[in-house]
């Protein structure tokens, strides 16, 4: 049983992006320590349009509403998943074998031609026949997020007392994804024994999600107690992912969290999370500024790409 609402900090990035030294240090703090302390934390001040998020969201209920057969078109066999549509309960928690009661659309970056890593991720695909505003709506969505994910991670690297750019240099040209989840109401589809979104943590450094259609998200505190976590309009909520925990050593521990069924047989929910990645070629592993005496790196050195595809068999999709 969840405990009600709880309040999760908020930041604004022109806090950080254009306030004073004492601005800037108080933004800092605030963060690393929601981040530390909650797993959560509410971001204001972005450059997110709100017409982007809503456009995209009447995107997805087009595109889902479509006949299987249509949406399969779009499904890249072997791919995991990393581009266009993944059909209902493909995907399941690293510890649970039923899968989710979801459906989803990713969208990556979108590289020039020549671009070296062009190959390893592939094109994004468009419904343009179906869904003809799906593109541009999800592809501004995506640039405003990842820049707000810069931010972030300029904040937290200073939080921890590493050098501005270490983390946010890791995402530029990253494998960062959007991810447009349609949860179908349970009356219409559902898996014996499945939830929405099973207890997990992100697989990647931070993950940002504009506010939802409906509630649902719940994260589990430090102390052990699921909690509401429920954004409004023009909020975006970020938590931190596995990716983020173990180049830092678990000082800032990955959130746990997960979306439960709803009460309503007939309720649908879309959400649009913004999963960042680093590049493939980056290292996950501890600075040694980080450790303090005695302490040893808890994790072994292992490239992003590697870690995604070791998680990535983990969930079912490879």
């Amino acid at each position: 049983m969840a405990h009600p609402t709880f309040q999760v900090e908020t930041v604004h990035l022109s806090q950080f992006r254009e306030g004073s030294a004492r601005d800037r240090a108080e933004f800092i703090r605030v963060l690393g320590d929601s981040f530390r302390h909650t797993g959560f934390v509410k971001v204001a001040g972005h450059r997110v349009r709100q017409a982007d998020v809503d456009g995209a969201y009447e995107a997805a209920r087009t595109f889902f509403t479509l006949p299987e057969e249509v949406k399969r078109r779009y499904l890249v066999p072997g791919s995991g998943g990393a581009r266009g549509f993944t059909p209902f309960g493909s995907e399941h928690a690293k510890d649970n074998p039923v899968g989710d009661l979801k459906e989803f659309w990713h969208v990556g970056q979108e590289l020039p031609a020549d671009h070296p890593l062009k190959a390893l991720y592939g094109d994004n695909l468009w419904p343009e026949t179906e869904v003809p505003g799906f593109k541009g709506h999800t592809l501004a969505l995506y640039r405003a997020l990842e820049d707000c994910a810069g931010t972030l991670l300029e904040a937290l690297a200073l939080y921890l007392g590493l050098p501005e750019r270490s983390l946010a240099d890791m995402i530029v040209d990253g494998n960062s994804i959007l991810r447009i989840i349609h949860y179908p109401a349970l009356r219409d589809r559902y898996l014996e024994g499945g939830v929405r979104s099973s207890a997990h943590e992100d697989i990647n450094l931070i993950t940002l999600l504009p506010a939802a259609t409906d509630s649902g998200l719940q994260l589990l505190g430090r102390d052990g107690t699921w909690r509401a976590v429920d954004g409004l309009a023009g909020e975006i909520v970020a938590d931190a992912g596995d990716m983020l925990s173990r180049h830092v050593n678990l000082k800032i521990p990955s959130t746990t969290h997960r979306v439960v069924n709803p009460d309503s047989p007939e309720a649908v929910r879309y959400s649009m999370p913004f999963f960042c990645h680093p590049r493939p070629e980056v290292l996950l592993d501890c600075p040694g500024s980080l450790l303090g005496p005695g302490e040893a790196k808890r994790f072994e050195p292992i490239t992003a790409h590697a870690f995604l595809l070791q998680r990535l068999r983990e969930i079912g999709l490879i």
